[in-house]
């Protein structure tokens, strides 16, 4: 039997690429001789973090709409008709058993061009309200994966999955102890240990509100993990000056199974990914969601933890004010860590990478048993 061949395509962000490459994983895992091609954005992360993770990728030139700038979107219309006839050669070419799209720039034109070349497509929806790229496409899918209750509002009922959003693997796989992982920044594991993570890039407003309490921060006797990501990080070294013992800064936390295991509390935007990792590792979170997002869809993933009892939120407008306080006073409160641990495990769905791939290697199949019925006729 020819082994089965898959497009994967979309990116931009880590809350797109990690889904991604958990779905390519668990297709190798299941059968080692698929043949995987991922189809990413020209100039994103994507292009970098495939190949390295061991995954041959084809770049497009596709770059998202500008809304505050209309007629830069003259180029953006110029590179998308580029874009949809470089996906209709790789489709053509690679001859996909199926096609699969994680959400990102180059989504939507890879699976509009599989789409119209008869070949099955698989959306994978990471957030609780969904993309515009998702949305367009859902009519020609064939079967949409997603990790949040109520979804019917934006796609066909018939075709939606409810799997979760895949996580990394190594996370649930990770067996270091509290003791030792706290060890790793220098911590005493016995004092409380507060994690902060506004993404790989960083988060202004979450790097600006530890600035504002840094005399409280040195005074107490919580210990934070600060990642202020890679565009913040030199002008955050200076403006801390001496950093005390129980801060460890960082541009970016290579190791995240330790920081998480080390961490009694997490502070984060709301990016769907990273909600997944909490609710599968049973974290206590404050989120405080990113306002630069297309239809707020960080504050809808938020509340559908904070409606459950499962996290807490602060806005990000009040996070300079809020933030600090109240993870000063929630990292002192065991019962109301305790409930939220409890909570947050109540949301997660594992397997998710797992099951997606079942449904990626059955829609193969089925397309391959047409194929063949349709020569036989």
């Amino acid at each position: 039997m020819e082994p089965m061949r898959v497009i994967i395509s979309g990116g931009g962000t880590g809350g797109h690429i990690f889904p991604a490459l958990s779905i390519a994983n668990a297709l190798k895992e299941k059968r080692p001789d698929t043949e995987i091609l991922f189809v990413g954005a020209e100039n994103r992360m994507e292009m970098q973090r495939v190949p390295a993770a061991g995954y041959p990728i084809k770049g497009l030139p596709v770059s998202g709409f500008d809304r505050k700038h209309l007629l830069k979107n003259i180029v953006v219309l110029w590179r998308l008709a580029k874009s949809q006839r470089m996906a209709k050669k790789i489709v053509r070419s690679f001859k996909p058993d199926v096609a699969v799209g994680v959400g990102g720039y180059a989504s939507g034109p890879t699976l509009k061009m599989a789409a119209a070349q008869g070949i099955p497509t698989l959306l994978q929806e990471q957030n609780s309200y969904a993309g515009v790229t998702n949305k367009l496409l859902a009519k020609s899918a064939s079967v949409i994966c997603v990790a949040y209750e109520g979804l019917e509002r934006f796609f066909p009922a018939e075709k939606i999955k409810l799997t979760g959003n895949p996580v990394r693997q190594s996370l649930l796989e990770h067996s270091t102890t509290h003791e030792k992982a706290a060890a790793l920044y220098g911590f005493d594991p016995q004092k409380p240990i507060v994690q902060i993570v506004g993404g790989s890039l960083g988060a202004r407003s979450i790097n600006e509100a530890i600035l504002a309490h840094l005399d409280e921060i040195r005074q107490g006797e919580v210990q934070f993990i600060w990642q202020t990501g890679k565009y913040y990080f030199e002008e955050m070294r200076k403006r801390v000056g001496d950093i005390p013992k129980n801060l460890f800064i960082t541009d970016f936390i290579g190791n995240m199974d330790d920081a998480y295991t080390a961490a009694d509390l997490i502070i984060s935007r709301a990016g769907a990914g990273s909600i997944s990792e909490f609710c599968l590792l049973g974290k206590a979170v404050i989120l405080v969601p990113s306002p630069n997002v297309a239809e707020d869809h960080q504050t809808k993933n938020a509340m559908a933890l904070v409606n459950k009892g499962a996290g807490v939120y602060v806005s990000d407008k009040d996070a300079q004010e809020k933030l600090v306080a109240t993870a000063f006073e929630l990292v002192h409160d065991e019962e109301k860590l305790a409930e939220l641990r409890k909570n947050i495990l109540t949301m997660a769905l594992p397997d998710s990478a797992s099951i997606i791939a079942d449904e990626v290697f059955r829609l193969a199949e089925e397309h391959r048993n047409m194929k063949k019925e349709s020569r036989d006729m």
